[in-house]
């Protein structure tokens, strides 16, 4: 901890970093690294493991095989916004399986209707909804509003043939996305299991952590930039049916993935992702600090993530941060990432329009993330699954591997079937949140 004060002392006295990241020694392409530059300069470390063909036969085609299995889904959906703020949702197109949501969420059959009051831009849902589960106007008062006027309506209408994910197909890769001050060796055990199976995956670090590089410019690390990297790094491993598996903050770059490759994504899995609302900085983060202060003070923020990210303390979860690289990343490039989380696009409607199967999992423990931002995240998908892992934290991933992996693997071997869709879909109860 000295040593920390201590270089922070000097980069007070000096004004620049003393910890920045750069590129590590490359692996040998052999063992699944690769070094991908995104842009001039910019350069990404990936983890990419593409198992061999089986003996000598070539791998299956890539074309879509005639009679192709898999459930095929009606995604109608009608989404209007108010004037006044509220958000109405109707599904008006099939209807998955009370018993298969059961298995899944343990909530039964969806609402046709779902009607919400949407966050001012400056407020937070961090503290949840209220104590009696609705939100302010959302009662009888709120229905009596006057002028309840449309500022503007989006219509759904389109079929999705969900299918069995399995390994040793060609035709499918598993992205892998971290979150602020990790790596992709965070998702070690997924990897491992995974190829294990006969799966394609990419896991890429993002800019600044990990082995890519790390520019002293803070422009580098606004969401869109980042987003732009993952683009990149989709459009350069994509085949037909990719799965997207992110964690944290990097669910927000699978759902920006999601909304622009449609065709392409076959699925998301969601990990600790929080709420469907609008990216903002907190005006009142200790992120905020000067460079130096948090180089200072990063001793303490490890510690406090120690805390907070695992539901245990003890010496395996020291070594699990430790072999993760959670937060092993410069000060200035947490300071940046933790500024730069502005993404006014991504709020309820954003969420709403997403057709592509979703499965949420959250670690019970998790005290950056509370339950009921996943909670609202499953009711605004259309189709969301949410799986709660009672002895897990944020860092539920490794805390719980065998778990996870289970329900990974379970959700990629899925294939929905679907009821007709409603015969008066007005007529069904209006619930409110």
């Amino acid at each position: 901890m000295l040593t920390g004060v201590a270089d922070g002392i000097m980069c007070c006295l000096l004004g620049s970093t003393t910890n920045a990241v750069g590129p590590l020694e490359s692996v040998e392409s052999s063992d699944g690294y690769t070094f991908v530059e995104v842009k001039p300069g910019r350069i990404l470390r990936v983890k990419h493991v593409c198992p061999p063909p089986v003996g000598d036969q070539p791998p299956a085609p890539l074309q879509q095989p005639e009679g192709e299995q898999g459930g095929l889904v009606h995604c109608k959906r009608r989404i209007t916004v108010y004037r006044n703020g509220q958000l109405v949702v109707e599904n008006l197109g099939d209807v998955l399986r009370a018993d298969l949501l059961q298995g899944y969420n343990g909530i039964g059959e969806p609402p046709s209707t779902l009607e919400l009051e949407m966050p001012e831009p400056s407020s937070s849902l961090a503290n949840g909804p209220s104590g009696d589960g609705a939100l302010p106007g959302s009662g009888p008062a709120g229905r009596r509003r006057r002028a309840r006027r449309p500022k503007r309506t989006i219509n759904i209408d389109c079929e999705k043939r969900v299918t069995s994910c399995k390994g040793a197909q060609a035709d499918v890769v598993l992205f892998f996305i971290h979150g602020v001050g990790g790596s992709l060796a965070i998702w070690k055990e997924q990897l491992d299991f995974f190829v294990g199976l006969g799966y394609e995956v990419v896991a890429p670090d993002l800019a600044g952590h990990g082995a890519s590089s790390a520019p002293q410019v803070a422009a580098a690390y606004t969401f869109y930039a980042l987003a732009e990297d993952m683009r990149a790094i989709f459009k350069r491993y994509a085949k037909r049916r990719n799965v997207l598996i992110g964690h944290s903050y990097g669910v927000s770059f699978c759902t920006f993935l999601a909304h622009e490759y449609p065709e392409l994504v076959h699925k998301v899995i969601m990990i600790n992702g929080g709420g469907p609302t609008a990216l903002e900085p907190s005006l009142c983060s200790i992120f905020n600090m000067p460079t130096c202060v948090l180089r200072c003070l990063s001793p303490c923020l490890a510690w406090s993530f120690l805390k907070a990210g695992f539901a245990r303390q003890g010496a395996k979860e020291k070594q699990l941060l430790k072999e993760g690289n959670a937060f092993n990343v410069s000060s200035f490039v947490l300071r940046a990432m933790m500024s730069g989380q502005y993404w006014p696009e991504g709020d309820e409607v954003y969420h709403a329009e997403l057709t592509v199967p979703v499965l949420l999992v959250h670690g019970m423990h998790d005290k950056f993330v509370p339950v009921e931002e996943d909670q609202r995240m499953a009711e605004i998908l259309l189709l969301a699954f949410l799986k709660l892992i009672d002895e897990g934290s944020h860092m539920v991933m490794l805390e719980c591997p065998e778990t996870v992996n289970t329900l990974l693997h379970e959700f990629l071997l899925w294939e929905p079937e679907v009821l007709g869709p409603p015969d008066h879909p007005d007529a069904s109860a209006t619930e409110k949140k």
